[in-house]
This record gives structure tokens, C-alpha cells and sequence, in this order.
């Protein structure tokens, strides 16, 4: 089967694109050097194309109501305009994706999945639907996605929108008219920089890219692919499904047991197995999620074993890179509890040789505010 194409492919490929299939969307990589598209989003601002992400929207008087009981979050407590980070999980607690739902009425939710898991989430919100006055669409094909990230991102935006941005909070929307397109506005983003991700009809896409390219210019904006999207995510201390995610991970697993509400009224998929995994968090976790940070050059990647100084293995990598921001190779991994405390000294195996790390806390990077 070909991959999906965005509403953007055109204009990407007419930019120099180097693409690759995603999640089955054929989807730019990088435009030319992804160090400087990552330092670009740091330091000035980034265009990226976000069409494959899963938007599913659900509406009724129960919508609400539904979704508490479909997701591990208080979702039905989110005010209008508002969004959340939050989970959806299987009976056992294991993880089927992470998503960021926004209420974008009184009984309307947009929710949106990860490209690769959209179809799994569907299906799944729709078969808790039953019961519920509520209705599940898929809404894939209605949106293309942009976001603009960076410092600049709030300035570039501005010339283009008269949209109160300043009144717009982290996490939350507004319907907006932007470079005369009507589209909604979110303030959110997967890079650890204030901007902005922009929800638009396919057909006004390239309408908006070109718009956004011209107002950012002038202050360095350039596109960007999803090679350093990963880079920032993972300097950020985001996580990613597939890596520091999965269906045999509990919420807690991960360290983000926060975004399960158990003082929400009615049960929710996966309750008991959760409350059992906050449980063991609590008293004895059998491994911890951390940061690991080395001053070689040898990069620790992704399912590399973490050891103990006697070579004992104690953990395995989820994510790695060399970091632009620090200018050293950092990591993710899952490492026995024993061994997780900040300034704990590990290796990582790479292809044979032991590699000395130092655990460190996520994120390694924060933006100053």
C-alpha cells in the first residue's frame, strides 16, 4: 500500500525535502541539516507539517461522560477552549497510546492520537461508546496540521492573526482567523518551546504555510522535519510511543502516573490494574524511567543495554541522540530502581564497549520563561 500524502507533499518536495514512509504517510525527514533545524526551533522559530497526527472528534451530551470512562483522565473537568494530556489504556493498564484532547465546546472534544496508533484509538473510543449519548467521528481527513515553534513563534503568528495570543494560555485553543483562514489556534507543541500548532482545512494548508514562511522570515523561521522534532522532544523529556511507551507500560511505568484521575466519579478501562501499578510505583518499583547523559562521542541509542559498573545489565535505552542544545549524546532509558538516582555513574553497551553515563533527571533541557 503507498503511503498517504499530506495536503503539503507537493510543496515539501518543492522545498528539497528528504521524505520518509511514517506510520504510513510519506512525511519530510529534513529540508537540509537537522542540527540547524533543531537549533532553529531553540533559538528563532520552526515550520513543521504535523497532517498525520489522528484527530477523532467526539460530541453529544455525554461526551464528556464517555471519555472519563474511555481515558485514564478527568475529562469531562476541563473547561471549554482548554486541553489536556492524557492516556488511553488497555484493561490491564498497558498503554495504547498518549494522546491531547481539547474541548472545543459544552459537549464537544477533539481528541488527537499519534499517527500510528489513530486507528487503534478509534476503534477503541468508539466500542466504549456503546452506552453513552454520544458520538464518535473520525475526523483524519477533515484537518491538516502546522505548528510553529520557537521563541519567535508568538511574534511570527502575531503579524498573521489578530487573535488575542497574549490571553491564550499553554494548553488551551481558540477558533481563530489566521492569514484569512478560519482554523483552530492551540498553543501546544512536542519541543519544549512556546508555540503553536494550527488545525486547518486541507485545502487552506499551503495557503497558511506560505503565509507563516513569509511573516517568519525575517526572524530566522525555517521548516523543519520530523528527524528534529525527535531531537527536541527527546531534550525535552517527551515521551514517544513505541519507545518510552507501550501496551506492556503502565502509565506509571513511565513516571506519568499524574495523568491518571482516580477521583473522577464511575469506573474507567484499566482502573484496577492502574490502581495496582500506582500501588507498586509507590513502594517498590521494579524500574524507573531517567536520563542519561555522556561526555563521549559514541551516541547511545535506542534498545542499547544499560549496565552497572561491574557489567551487570540493569536497564535498556528507549530513545538516544547526540543533542544539539548541549552538544553531548543524551538518552532515555527504563533502569532498575537501584540505580536510577541523579548522579548515579552506569554504562551503556555500545556494540561491545561500555560507555560511562551519568544518570541525570528529565528533562535535560527547560526553556527559560
Amino acid at each position: 500500500m503507498s503511503p498517504r500524502l499530506t495536503a503539503l507533499d507537493a510543496l515539501h518536495r518543492s522545498l528539497g525535502a528528504t521524505m520518509t514512509d511514517f506510520a504510513g504517510w510519506d512525511m519530510p525527514l529534513r529540508y537540509g541539516s537537522e542540527r540547524e533545524e533543531h537549533l532553529a526551533v531553540r533559538t528563532k522559530a520552526g515550520l513543521f507539517d504535523l497532517s498525520h497526527m489522528g484527530e477523532i472528534t467526539v460530541t453529544g451530551p455525554q461526551a464528556g461522560e464517555l471519555l472519563d470512562h474511555a481515558l485514564v483522565g478527568f475529562i469531562s473537568a476541563l473547561g471549554v477552549l482548554r486541553a489536556r494530556y492524557t492516556m488511553i489504556c488497555r484493561e490491564d493498564g498497558g498503554i495504547l497510546d498518549d494522546l491531547i484532547v481539547y474541548r472545543t465546546g459544552e459537549t464537544e472534544y477533539m481528541v488527537v492520537a499519534n499517527a500510528s496508533n489513530a486507528q487503534v484509538v478509534l476503534d477503541a473510543l468508539t466500542e466504549r461508546a456503546a452506552g453513552f449519548d454520544a458520538v464518535v467521528r473520525d475526523d483524519r481527513d477533515a484537518y491538516a496540521l502546522i505548528a510553529v515553534q520557537g521563541p519567535e513563534a508568538n511574534g511570527i503568528l502575531a503579524s498573521v492573526t489578530d487573535a488575542d495570543l497574549p490571553g491564550l494560555k499553554y494548553y488551551a485553543l481558540l477558533p481563530a482567523t489566521v492569514a484569512d483562514r478560519e482554523v483552530w489556534l492551540a498553543r501546544t507543541g512536542y519541543t519544549g518551546e512556546d508555540g503553536f500548532e494550527v488545525f486547518c482545512a486541507p485545502a487552506d494548508a499551503e495557503h497558511l504555510w506560505n503565509a507563516l514562511t513569509e511573516a517568519g522570515a525575517p526572524v530566522g523561521l525555517i521548516p523543519c522535519g520530523l528527524s528534529c522534532r525527535d531531537t527536541l522532544r527527546l531534550e525535552a523529556g517527551m515521551p514517544l510511543y513505541g519507545h518510552e511507551l507501550s501496551t506492556d507500560l503502565t502509565p506509571f511505568d513511565a513516571g506519568l502516573g499524574r495523568v491518571v484521575r482516580f477521583d473522577k466519579e464511575g469506573d474507567f478501562v484499566g482502573r484496577k490494574a492502574l490502581e495496582a501499578a500506582a500501588a507498586q510505583a509507590e513502594t517498590n518499583p521494579p524500574r524507573k524511567l531517567v536520563g542519561l547523559v555522556s561526555e563521549g562521542k559514541r551516541v547511545p541509542r535506542a534498545e542499547y543495554d544499560v549496565v552497572s559498573p561491574d557489567g551487570t545489565p540493569i536497564g535498556r535505552i528507549t530513545s538516544g541522540a547526540p543533542s544539539p542544545t548541549l552538544g553531548k549524546p543524551i538518552a532515555i532509558a527504563y533502569v532498575d530502581a537501584a540505580h536510577a538516582a541523579p548522579g548515579t555513574e552506569v554504562a551503556v553497551d555500545v556494540r561491545g564497549r561500555h560507555e560511562p553515563v551519568e544518570v541525570v533527571a528529565l528533562p535535560f533541557y527547560k526553556r527559560a520563561r
